[in-house]
């Protein structure tokens, strides 16, 4: 690569990821870690995560922070519209001399799927919500509430859906049999009872949001072994996922607009993806052009061109 070169920073909801690439975008060199979500590990932790993260990139690529023209960075919890000055500081110690970008998990995630700042995104993974962009520019966001408040069909959802069915199965005194949807979410979560699942899920500390998504997977592998059960969660997960674009449409004025697919539960073809797919008019789950840390890159670029302009 010859400079200057582009950073991207993606913090979703369970990973932080970091590409450094030239103005062509390519060749790009990544580095991926844990959560830097403020909401879930807090503010103090979140930036250091973000600054040894984006330390520990450079190191890979044998670059000097100096190397980077421009940043964006885009967070979790974190959204430049409440959190600017907060994004900004994070990234300024780490990167004294480039031009930054502050941005939003969403907004890098819908510009690395569309390959630029256009049309919808819905995205799918821990969490849940749509983001699209009006014809003037203005962006809107509808969901990203967060676990407690929402997230209709999101990974935590569909996890929580499953453990109310155990709840329910508990409750109703049929037997779990060990072959059982529930048997093997009690089994991922090392529990042996359902009446364990109250000490696990309201612990004080540790808070087992990830945990809890992870059932997702689970979910959808019954759904396609033919389990009513989870292929009836999975189908109220879409439909919730269908009606937030369809209202993301509306509010857009835009009922042509692009929809791409973001998140791990919609980034390759499942019973999920599939399902909102044709909900949504589609014959195949949309792919991404790019992923949302390279859409950050191409924010980072983009604010790097446009330097000076008014």
């Amino acid at each position: 690569m010859s400079g200057p070169y582009f950073m991207g920073i993606d913090g979703g909801g369970s990973r932080l990821r970091i590409a450094i690439v030239s103005e062509d975008l390519s060749p790009a060199r990544s580095h991926v870690c844990g959560s830097a979500n403020p909401s879930l590990i807090g503010r103090e932790a979140a930036q250091a995560l973000i600054r040894q993260a984006i330390a520990a990139a450079l190191r890979e690529a044998n670059l000097a922070p100096g190397s980077i023209g421009a940043a964006a960075i885009g967070i979790a919890g974190a959204a430049q519209a409440h959190s600017r000055d907060w994004l900004l500081e994070t990234a300024r110690t780490a990167l004294p001399r480039s031009l930054l970008a502050p941005s939003s998990d969403m907004e890098i995630a819908l510009v690395g799927a569309h390959g630029g700042r256009r049309g919808m995104l819905l995205l799918a993974g821990t969490g849940s919500a749509v983001y699209g962009i009006a014809a003037d520019g203005s962006d809107l966001q509808i969901g990203g509430w967060g676990y407690l408040l929402g997230d209709p069909g999101s990974g935590y959802w569909i996890g929580m859906r499953l453990l109310r069915h155990i709840a329910a199965q508990a409750d109703s005194g049929a037997p779990i049999d060990e072959r059982s949807l529930c048997r093997q979410c009690l089994d991922q979560l090392g529990l042996s009872h359902p009446r364990d699942l109250i000490a696990w899920l309201y612990r004080k500390e540790d808070k087992p949001v990830a945990s809890v998504a992870g059932l997702a997977k689970l979910a959808m592998q019954a759904a396609e072994a033919g389990d009513d059960c989870a292929a009836a969660i999975i189908s109220d997960a879409a439909d919730a996922l269908a009606r937030q674009a369809d209202l993301m449409r509306r509010r857009l004025n835009s009922p042509d607009a692009p929809i791409a697919f973001a998140g791990g539960l919609l980034d390759h073809d499942n019973p999920l993806s599939i399902s909102l797919a044709r909900m949504l008019g589609m014959n195949e789950r949309p792919i991404a052009k790019h992923s949302p840390v390279i859409g950050g890159a191409i924010l980072a670029i983009q604010a790097w061109q446009n330097r000076g302009m008014p």
